[in-house]
């Protein structure tokens, strides 16, 4: 199993970034899709949770209605949409797979939020 994450990086308060996790080593549309946040000093907390179907889906309060996660079971890819980032927002963004009763961690990509 492997999971990459790409497309964090520098934004304004205010702005958006969409990051996006691609996945392989395991039937990716059978198994549903988590991202996680962890800020420093913080500990690791979740963001958002898709099911296989995208028919199930669940935010952290503290994102909702500003963070979108998705998924494009075609191209093996999860993507989080985020919004109107905060500077709360930074942090280093994880994409996560449990399969076969083990999780799977992608290596990161960092979310800086700051003017």
């Amino acid at each position: 199993v492997q999971l990459v994450e790409s497309g964090g990086g520098l934004v304004q308060p205010g702005g958006s970034l969409r990051l996006s996790c691609a996945a392989s080593g395991f039937t990716f549309s059978s198994y549903g899709m988590r991202w996680h946040r962890q800020a420093p000093g913080k500990e690791r907390e979740l963001v958002a949770v898709v099911n296989s179907g995208s028919d199930t889906i669940t935010y952290a309060d503290s994102v909702k209605g500003r963070f979108t996660i998705s998924r494009d079971n075609a191209k093996n890819t999860v993507y989080l949409q985020m919004n109107s980032l905060k500077p709360e927002d930074t942090a280093v963004y994880y994409c996560n797979a449990i399969v076969r009763l083990r999780r799977y961690w992608g290596q990161g990509t960092q979310v800086t939020v700051s003017s």
